[in-house]
């Protein structure tokens, strides 16, 4: 007929078709698909749970900084501290989760041991729940309708939370216990007892309604963190040697140049993605690379070459596909039984190499099965 154009070979493979030659392939073991199944998840889970890994020990350190309270910055020196701006840290913008001041307060004589005193530390309600955020191990109400106690203090005079201290001053009600580790903070608190008095208090030993110290407890850190804490520093109020007030960090034993975020960035399985694209590449081009002499016969046989490129697509895609599905099963599994505070962005991170190795296989294949032609059938096979 004129006009029509002859068709040349055998008419175009539908999908249905495509699909039904892949799944055939794959069932009858011509494709290998098991083992190459086995290598991709091998390596997605070795690679993945690398990242995964090291994603979760930063996490922990990062934790452990926070339970030993290198997260906290106090503001010391000479000149005193405005309470109310101290407890109005947490108001501002990119301000810390926790703040309170405190000074030196009187020596606490328990009725019960005569002559033994326990020193005890003023605090704004801040400070209180500064203590109560930072206990780890389990969640504490900031109550600052008592004193708080150290948990030695506690221990060796049969104090429980909500219980009451006989003082030669009278009785006082127990609001919290507290746990203050010797892991390299300041130990002032390890053994003391901790008096809520209220931002704008007169202090029992000087009448003054300022206090000694701010501080601070912010994860991640802000660098702006240190010039908000200056700005609570009371104007003219600074001593007759005139020292100047200066911040820095609770745990002197905490290493002070520890940046999260940096170490995160520059961690060493931060390019593995990209050896995950190049692993799935080679994966894909020998596994299409072993069945170059079959895809060329095919094309001799009349198969188009987007067929072929089409058939190949969709037996890796199978194949590639489940056993990335595994490797991230495996690796949810994995991040949500052993990260601390984050599963699902220790996840996302993980999951990338997979991914990429999908990614890798399928250009991997693609291009090798692009340079099968059938002029090459007759060295293929005497290459077999």
């Amino acid at each position: 007929m004129v006009g029509m154009p002859a068709m040349v070979g055998v008419r175009a493979m539908r999908w249905r078709e495509l699909c039904s030659e892949a799944l055939r392939n794959i069932g009858t073991g011509a494709a290998r698909a098991v083992w190459w199944f086995l290598a991709v998840l091998l390596a997605g889970l070795l690679l993945g749970g690398y990242e995964a890994m090291t994603v979760i020990g930063q996490e922990r350190e990062a934790s452990s900084r926070i339970a030993m309270n290198a997260d906290v910055r106090v503001l010391t020196g000479g000149s005193p501290v405005d309470g109310v701006a101290c407890d109005g840290l947490t108001r501002a913008a990119n301000g810390p989760q926790a703040s309170g001041a405190m000074r030196k307060g009187p020596q606490v004589e328990p009725a019960s041991t005569p002559g033994v005193d326990l020193s005890s530390y003023e605090v704004t309600d801040g400070m209180i729940r500064l203590l109560a955020v930072g206990d780890a191990d389990r969640l504490q109400v900031a109550d600052a309708s008592g004193i708080w106690v150290s948990a030695d203090v506690a221990r060796d005079f049969g104090m429980v939370e909500g219980g009451v201290l006989e003082t030669t001053d009278g009785t006082v009600r127990v609001a919290g216990v507290f746990d203050w580790p010797n892991d390299g903070r300041d130990t002032r608190f390890g053994y003391a007892v901790i008096v809520p008095v209220g931002e704008d208090s007169p202090s029992s030993e000087t009448g003054a309604t300022t206090f000694e110290e701010c501080w601070a407890k912010q994860w991640p850190v802000n660098p702006g963190l240190d010039s908000l804490m200056l700005a609570t520093v009371v104007a003219g109020g600074g001593d007759a040697h005139g020292q100047a007030s200066g911040v820095m960090g609770l745990n002197r034993g905490a290493d002070s140049r520890y940046d999260a975020a940096a170490a995160y960035a520059s961690r060493s399985t931060r390019m593995m993605p990209v050896l995950g694209l190049a692993l799935g590449a080679l994966i894909g081009v020998l596994s299409v690379r072993r069945r170059r002499l079959e895809y060329a016969g095919a094309l001799h046989s009349g198969q188009r070459k987007v067929d072929l490129l089409a058939q190949v697509g969709v037996e890796t895609l199978i194949w590639g596909g489940e056993a990335v599905l595994a490797a991230v099963s495996l690796l949810t599994a994995y991040t949500w039984r052993w990260s601390l505070t984050s599963p699902a962005s220790v996840l996302l991170a993980a999951v990338r190499t997979p991914m990429a190795m999908l990614c890798g296989l399928l250009l991997g294949g693609l291009a090798c099965a692009a340079g099968i032609r059938e002029s090459q059938l007759f060295r293929y096979f005497k290459a077999r």
